[in-house]
């Protein structure tokens, strides 16, 4: 069957023995974090940088979600993180925004001093790594998703990897109504220890991600090029900060990522980007849907810190305000990295 293939594909890409398909990135997420049998008033670190799933997805299964704050790679802080854990911590989603690595060797390192479970949200991290190891499984489980924005698509779909078969197990029968698929009984007989949801991914979107994992190589290869030509044009402009990225990092390079002094500054690059036919991702225009301090409508969240999400996640504010993503694709048009060039010198320069 071809959901079975796309999965087994995936783990000898990941070097996992367990692999599971899902309907989605959130799903994949949400599936995960139902390894944990959650309690009420458990808490679950991830990310003031992230898409609004993240958070989701843990209030789904029923805990509180704790935002820490970002640092220079725009993904968690590991002071931040520190600082957060209590005794109510039962785990931590480190994402890799827009394909750049969080600084795992440090989260790793505090998740394992504290007992934590480790979470990678690699949504934007296949076909990326770290150290040579690839992004989802630093984590006891990774998640990806295969949305149409993704490195690679089945038109939506996901899937969480695993370092071991009890958390596989569990999070098979979870995905599945409970169904644990015993193999002594038929299937409208089988055994069940839990309840479930159906997140399934069709055997369609297994077709498809069998042939998109084909093209994943080359996908991020062209786009860490097309990256690197557009960065070359325009990195000699005065006031322009790259994005910090881990040593030893392998990025999908799904956006090229800068600072400049303000947000007026980076509101003002948007606009003569615009002029010149191009665009940003995310930073510095549609944010809201990626940062936890506009997040008011989830009560837990707001609770949690403090009650007023305006006075929240300063450090994060600032360095997101300051920020501008530009989106990078596989094909590429000759004349972009110059109309980059000709549309932030106007005002950087």
């Amino acid at each position: 069957m071809e959901g079975s293939r796309f999965r087994t594909r995936v783990r000898e890409i990941c070097r996992h023995a367990y692999a599971l398909a899902v309907t989605s990135g959130t799903a994949a997420l949400r599936v995960a974090l139902a390894v944990l049998d959650l309690q009420p008033g458990d808490e679950v670190i991830t990310q003031s940088f992230t898409f609004v799933a993240t958070v989701e997805a843990i209030i789904e299964a029923g805990a509180i979600p704790v935002c820490a704050e970002i640092d220079g790679t725009l993904n968690m802080d590991p002071e931040s993180l520190k600082s957060l854990i209590n005794p109510k911590t039962k785990a931590v989603i480190a994402v890799h925004m827009l394909g750049t690595p969080a600084r795992l060797f440090e989260i790793d390192d505090i998740c394992r001093k504290n007992n934590l479970m480790l979470i990678e949200d690699a949504a934007w991290g296949c076909g990326g790594s770290l150290d040579g190891r690839p992004l989802g499984t630093w984590g006891q489980m990774g998640t990806y998703s295969f949305d149409f924005a993704k490195t690679m698509t089945t038109g939506e779909g996901g899937m969480i990897v695993f370092h071991n078969q009890d958390d596989y197990k569990v999070a098979a029968a979870w995905h599945d109504h409970g169904h644990e698929n015993n193999p002594s009984v038929p299937r409208w007989e089988d055994t069940r220890a839990s309840s479930g949801f159906n997140f399934r991914m069709t055997e369609m979107q297994g077709a498809v991600g069998l042939a998109q994992l084909k093209k994943l190589s080359h996908v991020v290869t062209m786009q860490r090029k097309n990256r690197d030509a557009m960065w070359a044009a325009i990195q000699s402009l005065p006031g322009i900060i790259p994005r910090e990225v881990p040593a030893g990092s392998h990025e999908t390079a799904d956006a090229l990522i800068f600072s400049v002094a303000d947000k007026a500054t980076a509101r003002k690059c948007r606009d003569s980007l615009l002029t010149e036919g191009l665009s940003t991702k995310i930073l510095p225009e549609a944010v809201t849907w990626h940062f936890a301090g506009t997040w008011t409508h989830m009560s837990e969240l707001v609770a949690r810190h403090g009650g007023d999400l305006a006075k929240a996640f300063g450090p994060s504010r600032s360095r997101l305000e300051r920020a501008v993503s530009l989106p990078v694709v596989v094909k590429m048009d000759e004349t972009v990295p110059t109309r980059l060039h000709t549309a932030l010198s106007r005002v950087l320069s």
